[in-house]
């Protein structure tokens, strides 16, 4: 699995994302859009000239942002994750 999980250290709800990944035992790779420019670059263009966090992009290249608990669940069941 490659879920790739973009965040910042002073994100609220990246931390809550975050703990319901774990906590579903769901593996993935953090990047810190604060530290890697690229990856600030990429989600911003993603997200036509946002910036919003956190922002989880999946192997089928679909992505949630900011998702409630629910969605995120939901999207991780719908692409049998869990």
């Amino acid at each position: 699995m490659n879920i790739k999980f973009y965040t910042t250290d002073w994100c609220g709800d990246c931390v809550r994302s975050k703990a319901l990944l774990n906590k579903l035992n769901v593996d993935f790779e953090e990047i810190n859009v604060d530290i890697n420019s690229e990856a600030n670059e990429y989600i911003t263009k993603l997200q036509n000239n946002q910036r919003r966090i956190p922002t989880i992009v999946f192997e089928d290249d679909t992505f949630l942002v900011e998702p409630s608990d629910v969605e995120l669940e939901l999207k991780l069941k719908q692409l049998n994750y869990i």
